[in-house]
């Protein structure tokens, strides 16, 4: 058990994460945001280095990156990152698929950043619009129908994808499941081909199936292991009046090794002093990726569809321009305007060659 007495050496402001008169904020924690913390407080700025090897972060915007799936239907989706314990990938699909799919190394959690549509599955279909989590578990057939061109952020787990614990504000906050749309189980006929394929996507693979019928022939399912949908804006978001709080807070689903959160526009911290952006880290035990999907914060545009990653033990944080901007603009904006999808990973990532080529080089 941690101690819960801190020790304080040097020059400390009273607050955590406040009153810096100066200082910068970096904190050197254990555990995401949930164990030993060290809160060193510097002069200069710890995001200010030029990297060389392969433990750089990376940021690309992904509407320079063509996956297979944009230009031709038969394509794939793009890997970006990945380790053991999951697969981040990106999607632009713009025609319906000519084939059905199971992934079966995992499950897969899916977020709408662009484009609206159908996703036909075993356990009933599924429309699909921008903000929108698609959860499919491990080895269901589906297949996507877009009404237009869209971008999809694709995470497989290789464990299960689990809604966590509930904390001590219970289990409906900050997500309700209660507000998830559950399909209905719709049996579908022949349309009159010889066979139907169900491409297997997995290590190794693909491997391809061929059924005589309709593979999305299902009268009826029961059980708790089913697809759904979840759209952030029925996310409750958890604010604080005194403190900017950990990303911890907006934990959506997790599975081992691996952390989806939501941050979603909410109202500023107002009591004097605080810090409105995260501070400075380098959140030793987790690489961090991070997709901004839309917003602004205190009047300065995100950047949509980009999607960057910091590895562990690599200092990382708002850059100091936009810190200052929310100083001198404290009294101007009583709100965060932001949507970032963060996905945190226990083991290290791995980038694509095609992030690699695609990188802005910022750092």
């Amino acid at each position: 058990m941690e101690s819960f007495v801190h020790l304080r050496k040097g020059v400390t402001p009273r607050r955590l994460h406040a009153d810096l008169d100066g200082l910068k904020d970096d904190e050197l924690g254990r555990g995401g945001f949930t164990g030993r913390t060290a809160n060193l407080y510097r002069t200069g700025d710890p995001t200010a280095y030029r990297s060389e090897g392969p433990l750089r972060p990376t940021d690309a915007l992904t509407s320079a990156l063509a996956p297979e799936d944009q230009s031709a239907a038969t394509g794939s989706p793009m890997l970006l990152y990945s380790n053991v314990d999951c697969r981040i990938m990106l999607s632009r699909r713009a025609e319906q698929m000519p084939f059905f799919v199971r992934y079966v190394d995992g499950d897969l959690l899916i977020f709408v950043h662009a484009g609206s549509g159908l996703v036909e599955t075993e356990f009933g279909p599924l429309r699909y619009r921008p903000g929108d989590w698609l959860y499919l578990p491990k080895a269901t057939t589906w297949r996507q129908v877009p009404d237009e061109a869209g971008t999809w952020l694709m995470i497989q787990a290789t464990e299960e994808f689990r809604v966590p614990p509930a904390g001590q504000i219970g289990r409906h906050f900050p997500f309700d499941p209660a507000q998830a749309e559950i399909p209905e189980p719709q049996a579908m006929e022949s349309d009159g081909r010889d066979e139907y394929e169900v491409r297997l996507i997995h290590e190794g693979g693909p491997t391809s199936l061929f059924y005589q019928h309709h593979p999305l022939d299902v009268a009826g399912w029961r059980g708790d292991n089913f697809a759904f949908t979840f759209n952030i804006a029925d996310y409750n978001v958890i604010t604080s009046d005194s403190v900017h709080l950990p990303p911890t807070v907006h934990l959506f689903m997790q599975a081992a090794g691996v952390y989806v959160m939501n941050f979603l526009p909410k109202r500023a911290e107002s009591v004097p002093g605080t810090e409105r952006v995260p501070w400075y880290h380098r959140n030793v035990d987790y690489d961090e990726i991070a997709f901004f999907h839309e917003g602004s914060l205190f009047g300065a545009p995100m950047p949509p569809g980009l999607i960057s990653h910091a590895p562990q033990g690599v200092h990382h944080g708002a850059p100091e321009k936009a810190r200052e901007r929310a100083r001198r603009k404290f009294d101007d904006y009583d709100r965060i305007e932001w949507t970032v999808i963060a996905v945190d990973t226990r083991r290290r990532l791995t980038p694509s060659p095609e992030i690699l080529a695609a990188d802005l080089g910022q750092h």
